[in-house]
């Protein structure tokens, strides 16, 4: 197939990959193309990479599939190393909406709990599929439409708002150990993120479990976390 790539804007560089925004078949796309590592033989760098574009696309479908929202793949590039995808316009991350409309507020313990609930919710549909995010933040997350949120009914299932993005690290046939891992960073970042919400976690946890149907995996990928947890500690503690 030929096409033609249309100009298009620079709007984030991270240390894998630049992200542009663009038109492709007339649709508004984010473009995610990824960096050569010179420090590699090209034919391995060459490799490597289409590895991982294909992973990440496979993360983005099967996600989907399962009933998470993920942006929609237009075009899968591996001569520009680059991965055409649905823009989300009017959407602003989990953690910009946390930072402005919850933290250091009162009053708002009915939205905390719709927002971790949702966040356990999308949490266990992917890991009940063997999909590992590989970097669970709240800078992961896309809200669609923040202010239907804010007007949310306490107890509201707000799942449907969270669009999950930022497969780049994901992985889709996953052991228990790489889930718990995965519950870990996701715990680790929120107290970094918010350590002004210390029950954020407790929370989005709480719901995983609830929302996680296969039980003998979720009592597998429960050790695993206790584990992963204990050694976190441990290495945090010798320094």
């Amino acid at each position: 197939m030929t096409y033609t790539i249309p100009e298009s804007t620079l709007i984030a560089q991270g240390a894998e990959a630049r992200l542009y925004k663009g038109t492709y078949l007339g649709k508004s796309v984010l473009i995610k193309e990824r960096f050569e590592k010179n420090y590699r033989h090209p034919t391995l760098d060459t490799r490597l990479t289409k590895e991982r574009i294909k992973a990440e696309a496979r993360a983005l479908v099967k996600a989907k599939s399962a009933g998470v929202a993920t942006p929609t793949i237009y075009l899968v590039d591996y001569n520009r190393r680059s991965i055409f995808m649905e823009y989300i316009e009017n959407s602003t991350t989990l953690k910009a909406f946390i930072d402005e409309h919850i933290s250091k507020k009162n009053d708002v313990k009915d939205l905390i709990e719709n927002i971790a609930s949702a966040l356990g919710k999308v949490v266990a549909q992917l890991h009940a599929v063997c999909i590992v995010h590989g970097d669970l933040t709240t800078s992961n997350i896309l809200l669609k439409d923040s202010d239907k949120l804010l007007t949310s009914q306490p107890s509201s299932d707000v799942s449907d708002q969270f669009i999950a993005i930022d497969f780049g690290l994901a992985k889709t046939e996953s052991t228990s150990e790489d889930a718990a891992v995965d519950l870990y960073v996701l715990e680790r970042s929120l107290s970094s993120a918010h350590a002004e919400l210390p029950d954020l976690f407790k929370i989005i946890y709480r719901s995983y479990q609830k929302h996680f149907k296969n039980n003998s995996r979720l009592k597998e990928i429960i050790a695993k976390y206790e584990d992963v947890k204990a050694r976190g500690r441990k290495r945090t503690m010798v320094g």
